[in-house]
């Protein structure tokens, strides 16, 4: 009984440029550690500053308890911003 002939596949070969996804996902992380360790340092002095002179500084004063919220918040948002971080 004669043999039928099989189909040969076709080896797959990647395309050789970059895509436009991948070109553009290696420059977006240029601005992300600037503004993260903005964050992170900005909350911590706020807390900080709350803490030595919070009752001396006018502004502060009237925060209160708020001046924390705003420094974790500034903290946490640098944690938001560290996941875009490639």
């Amino acid at each position: 009984m004669p043999e039928s002939h099989g189909r040969k596949k076709q080896v797959y070969t990647p395309p050789r440029g970059g895509t436009a996804k991948s070109e553009g996902s290696r420059h977006a992380g240029r601005w992300v550690v600037p503004v993260m360790l903005t964050c992170f340092l900005l909350g911590l002095a706020w807390i900080v500053t709350f803490y030595l002179a919070g009752t001396a500084i006018p502004g502060m004063r009237d925060l209160h308890n708020w001046n924390i919220l705003i420094g974790m918040g500034l903290i946490a948002t640098g944690f938001v911003v560290s996941t875009q971080w490639r």
